[in-house]
């Protein structure tokens, strides 16, 4: 199974550049000379023009670019330069000159580390034809430094003289660059990597057309065609699984190659220094060198839209997630532990939601496992938050419709406004407050988690968010992001930052004068934002700390401000007592009403007026114009008339 053929273009390189170094005199020149010219030369001159070799060179038809290099101190800057540009590195040593070895580790390799060139490097001991039989073996003088050096691919001795192994050593420099080992395989463990593990296991599952475990012999044939163009042979298929079932029973069951075993041919293939084997097969099925899904099959076209816009997952991607929630639920107790989860996500590069905002955004049971109100909500978010990361996930984990028919673009929130309603299925609620007023409390409350009584400071990006049953029988999500008190300056400083936002609501603790008078603050201050970038927003305030008494001037304060500015009165709660008034149904039906609940300064309000007696004007000028129009009119009529009868 495997046999490959040029392309022109593998994983998208359509040329390889290769820089060669090493001290002088290790026969850099002539290496370079011996495999353009397949001769040695007597006289290499002592730098090289770049030196191309065409397509047709290597089976894998890549031109190669091969950079000679000068290991003068005078020229150190040009070499680092070279270096940096490089696809692959070519470290030469004299295979008669000991010294030239031990300057490998001394001083070449810990170079290219301070320069920080991260490609493959092959080391070439050149003047085979001069090495003393006494010496130790390749295997022997190399072992330690690549346990040392990780960067280096592989080894290989030759002899410019002789012509031996010249070609292989580009040959390998093109390989570790086009099929790298690094992505696939861990050389320490001699085992496949988790991320390829994870896409030959996606591969295999789409190949596993019948849905039995194992690829049958018309299913291995199948896979054979579309990634190698030529079909397997009767007796190729049995040799294959017999080489898989004597080295691994299990690989090899009475239907055909069962994951086991199509993994462990991956790996046979990579040790024997097949690799292209493997990449082939990932590149036929839509990777990229790092095993991640190219960029040409995420249609990005769809995502384009307005600040005020968002992404949403429609009808059939929601029902495909219910679906696939539901067959990972094992035990079927409505909720993914997170082996169930890291099963679901098994066939992805890795799970999405481990680090950074989803990990403690969603909803989970007293055991720690997803509901799925959370596995919905989490794929809103990452749907919100990055549309071409959850398209990608979808595929990964066998969406099978059009990826066109993923998301939905939402109406413009500025036509929501004026057409007084929102049929938005996700709403995202900024939530503003200083320190200590239950902003933390509030999110922790959306997603079930019990009240803590000790006050921690929230660092970075805080997000909830959780499915919330309306009237009706209708579902909405809710996503929450805390807005730390110390950032806010910098975050209205961009005028789009409310652009994403469907409500806004402000915590205070009702049983601090200080916390609602900072609360006061910073409602007028989002509120002038708004008014000033035209991205305005309904707002909800919240007395948090209900259990508390609440201090006279923040009741009669509140009261004031929401009919000042055109707010509703504040909303009560106790997250300590589980007391929170159906807040969050509340916040959604005001974000359901966009054109209600905006604040207004005196400043929004003077412009209004402004405008109004502005428009007054123009309109007393239009009709007045206009009569004077019909005045004009009326008059030549009457002359008209007046002089025929004349």
């Amino acid at each position: 199974m495997g046999s490959t053929g040029g392309s022109g273009s593998i994983g998208g390189a359509t040329n390889v550049r290769v820089v060669v170094i090493g001290d002088c005199g290790t026969g850099k020149s002539s290496l370079i000379v011996s495999v353009a010219t397949d001769s040695f030369s007597e006289r290499a001159p002592p730098l090289l023009p770049p030196t191309r070799l065409p397509p047709d060179f290597y089976p894998d038809r890549v031109p190669l670019t091969i950079i000679d290099t000068s290991s003068r101190p005078e020229d150190r800057n040009k070499l680092g330069a070279e270096c940096k540009k490089a696809d692959a590195i070519v470290l030469t040593y004299a295979c008669d000159q000991p010294i030239t070895l031990e300057r490998l580790s001394s001083y070449w390799l810990p170079e290219l580390r301070r320069l920080e060139v991260k490609v493959p490097v092959i080391v070439v001991g050149c003047k085979l034809d001069l090495r003393d039989d006494q010496q130790l073996s390749l295997e022997q003088v190399m072992t330690p430094i690549m346990h040392q050096f990780r960067e280096i691919e592989t080894c290989i001795e030759c002899s410019a003289l002789k012509q031996i192994q010249v070609a292989e050593v580009f040959y390998y420099a093109q390989k570790a660059v086009l099929h790298p080992t690094a992505p696939l395989f861990d050389q320490e463990t001699q085992t496949l990597k988790p991320r390829c593990v994870r896409a030959l296991k996606r591969i295999f599952i789409l190949c596993d057309h019948d849905r039995d475990g194992a690829l049958s012999d018309a299913e291995l044939n199948d896979f054979q065609v579309k990634c190698f163009n030529a079909p397997l042979q009767p007796s190729e298929i049995v040799g294959v699984k017999k080489v898989v079932s004597e080295k691994l029973p299990e690989g090899v069951n009475e239907h055909g190659l069962t994951l086991t075993g199509f993994l462990f041919l991956h790996a046979l293939f990579i040790e024997k220094g097949r690799l292209e084997t493997t990449w082939t097969v990932l590149r036929k099925f839509g990777y990229n060198d790092e095993i991640k899904l190219r960029d040409d099959l995420l249609p990005t076209a769809q995502f384009k839209r307005a600040p005020d816009q968002s992404i949403e997952l429609t009808s059939e991607a929601m029902d495909f997630l219910r679906g696939i929630f539901s067959m990972f639920d094992i035990d079927g107790d409505g909720a993914l532990r997170p082996q169930e989860l890291e099963d679901l996500f098994s066939t992805a590069p890795e799970s999405p939601w481990e680090e950074g905002i989803y990990e403690d955004s969603m909803e989970k049971n007293a055991l720690g496992a997803v509901t799925l109100n959370g596995f919905l909500s989490a794929w809103a978010l990452m749907t919100l938050m990055d549309p071409v990361k959850s398209l990608a996930y979808l595929i990964y984990i066998g969406y099978p419709g059009d990826p066109v028919s993923v998301f939905h673009v939402t109406r413009r929130r500025r036509i929501d406004r004026k057409r007084l309603n929102s049929h938005r299925n996700v709403f995202q609620c900024f939530v503003f407050g200083p320190g200590n007023a239950g902003k933390s409390a509030l999110l922790n409350a959306l997603i079930g988690r019990p009240f803590i009584e000790k006050y921690t400071t929230t660092k970075g990006d805080h997000y909830a968010t959780n499915v919330i049953d309306m009237s009706e029988g209708t579902k909405k999500i809710l996503v929450m992001r805390e807005i730390l008190e110390d950032a806010v300056d910098k975050l209205l400083a961009n005028k789009e930052f409310l652009s994403p936002c469907d409500v806004a609501v402000f915590v205070y603790d009702s049983s601090d004068e200080a916390s609602w008078r900072k609360t006061a603050e910073l409602l007028v201050e989002v509120a002038t934002h708004a008014e000033n970038s035209g991205f305005v927003v309904p707002c909800v305030m919240v007395a948090a700390k209900d259990d508390l008494d609440p201090h006279p001037v923040s009741i009669t304060d509140s009261a004031r401000v929401s009919q000042d500015m055109g707010v509703e009165s504040p909303i009560t709660v106790s997250m300590k007592l589980g007391d929170i008034s159906n807040l969050f149904r509340r916040i959604i039906n005001v974000a359901q009403r966009p054109h209600l609940s905006i604040p207004e300064t005196e400043a929004g309000k003077n412009h209004k007026q402004y405008r109004r007696l502005v428009n007054r004007s123009l309109m007393f000028v239009s009709v007045g114009a206009a009569v004077t129009v019909v005045g004009i009119a009326a008059y030549r009529m009457y002359a008209v008339r007046k002089h025929s009868s004349g």
